[in-house]
């Protein structure tokens, strides 16, 4: 089982000793509720760092009014046991008064990226995650963080935000944890119900169609899109709240598909009270 630290102080200081020490630090932040695609975060992590941290906090300031706060799930001795044995040292676990503390007035906003996909629809959440995950580099003082694909905006809001407050971390990306029939892991998919679960791998199934399209040389983005959202509702009840097929680095909207791009296939469906997101990178041939 991993080392449970819940104090800012005291991760301060552990932190401190191994830097001290030369011990390289890799960082896995998560929200808990870990399931296999944290896991796969935690065992790279060791192939980048001497001593690997996993933040477990559920961060208050990335959830918008009416969202899942409440209700996500939370069991850290469970959590602590997982990190533990996928290759965890310690798990920082902190209050949410010790990260937000009374009178507490400062947050890093990541303008432009923010504004589309996800940050239209959930207006604020980047700036809670960008709060955080700056609180946690600070904090823990890693070396190299790890993320994952999922969730390629905010990898790619990090990545600015890494940049442009010149952060000494190195970020490494990994490639999305699937279930056996595609749909991506995540914490949310406990909430489906059994219909739901048996239909949700229509939206891996649409991106791979998407892919495909592209990989076979078309240049309309606005067809393709329409093809994926037919699949999606003959195949669901899914609600579709956005498909998106933008360049791969500015997440801008592409109007064609030219030869070399890199690009971001992303989509968010409601299955009833539950969102899922998922997305697939491509280069065009």
């Amino acid at each position: 089982m991993a080392e449970l630290i819940d104090s800012v102080s005291g991760m301060v200081h552990v932190s401190g000793q191994l830097r001290m020490s030369g011990r390289r630090i890799a960082l896995v932040p998560t929200m808990g509720a870990l399931h296999e695609g944290h896991l796969a975060l935690i065992a790279r992590a060791r192939d980048h760092g001497d001593t690997v941290v996993t933040s477990v906090f559920v961060n208050p300031t990335q959830f918008g009014k009416g969202e899942d706060f409440e209700r996500y799930p939370r069991n850290i001795a469970a959590d602590c046991r997982k990190a533990g044995d996928a290759g965890a040292d310690y798990v920082f676990a902190p209050s949410a008064a010790a990260m937000y503390p009374h009178q507490y007035r400062t947050y890093v906003h990541v303008e432009g990226i923010t504004d589309i996909l996800e940050g239209k629809i959930r207006p604020g959440h980047f700036r809670g995650v960008t709060t955080i995950v700056a609180k946690l580099f600070n904090i823990v003082m890693p070396h190299v963080a790890l993320f994952g694909q999922k969730d390629a905006q905010q990898v790619a809001v990090i990545r600015r935000m890494t940049q442009d407050l010149n952060f000494a971390i190195a970020l490494v990306i990994v490639p999305t944890v699937r279930e056996a029939d595609g749909l991506a892991r995540s914490s949310r998919n406990v909430y489906l119900t059994p219909t739901q679960r048996a239909e949700a791998p229509v939206l891996y199934r649409a991106l791979r169609q998407a892919e495909q399209r592209i990989r076979e040389g078309s240049s309309d983005p606005a067809g393709i899109r329409e093809e994926m959202r037919a699949m999606i509702e003959h195949s669901s009840a899914g609600a579709v709240e956005y498909l998106s097929i933008a360049h791969g680095e500015t997440l801008e909207e592409l109007s064609s598909l030219q030869a070399g791009t890199p690009v971001l296939v992303s989509l968010a469906v409601r299955f009833g009270t539950t969102r899922l997101i998922d997305n697939v990178p491509v280069v065009i041939p």
